[in-house]
């Protein structure tokens, strides 16, 4: 299973026969390697309804039938704007697909979506758990710290957590270390940093505050095997 990140919040999942899209914020997205013409996602996951987080989602799925995962608010939103494979969540409920066991987690955010000009509600933004090919992948989604992310990593054992470390509208590097510590995974990712000026950081930096060898900095593009 290849895992990789594409700036910003987009991370992609491909298994033997799937390929799986967090967050496609492509369109606009000044950190990604990505371009909408090149990604084929059957499956997209979504943390959240800012368009920083759905960016491309609608285009997407229309154009491959992607089954898109949301919460309850989105995945019917979406169905407004014509995608007809959406699968709605909410807070702490799971779901086992053909491809793997999802689950949300809360994140502490805001969530609404754009249309025709207007703000629409976008329901509770949420932290993903992807278990997957034996595997647990956690896309933490704009977040800040809280203390409830202990009870998160006892009672799932993390293989990989992608952590925002933009400050602003999320944790900030201090912050999301203390996180990294509460959800005890093995491996981390740094996303949500450098995209716009307001959220610029040095990744490195972050990666000074964990333990060694847990931290990992992705370039656009980049991969790693799980």
């Amino acid at each position: 299973m290849k895992v990789s990140f594409h700036g910003h919040s987009v991370v992609k999942v491909e298994t033997g026969d799937k390929t799986i899209l967090f967050d496609p914020f492509i369109t606009g997205n000044s950190e990604t390697d990505l371009r909408v013409s090149d990604v084929k996602p059957d499956v997209i996951i979504l943390t959240h309804g800012h368009d920083d987080h759905v960016g491309d989602t609608i285009t997407l799925a229309k154009e491959h039938n992607s089954l898109v995962i949301a919460n309850f608010e989105i995945a019917t939103i979406l169905g407004w704007q014509g995608v007809e494979n959406t699968h709605g969540m909410s807070i702490g409920g799971a779901h086992d697909f053909d491809f793997g066991r999802v689950k949300l987690t809360p994140a502490f955010h805001g969530s609404g979506m754009t249309i025709d000009g207007q703000m629409v509600y976008g329901g509770q933004p949420a932290g993903i758990l992807l278990t997957i090919e034996g595997k647990t992948i956690y896309h933490v989604g704009d977040t800040a710290l809280y203390s409830d992310m202990k009870l998160i990593g006892q009672r799932h054992p993390i293989d990989l957590a992608f952590v925002p470390i933009g400050d602003n509208f999320t944790m900030g590097p201090e912050d999301a270390a203390l996180a990294v510590e509460f959800l005890n995974p093995k491996q981390v990712v740094p996303i949500h940093y450098n995209t716009f000026p307001v959220i610029g950081q040095d990744p490195q930096k972050f990666i000074e505050l964990l333990p060694k060898g847990v931290g990992l900095v992705l370039q656009p593009g980049e991969a790693i095997d799980l």
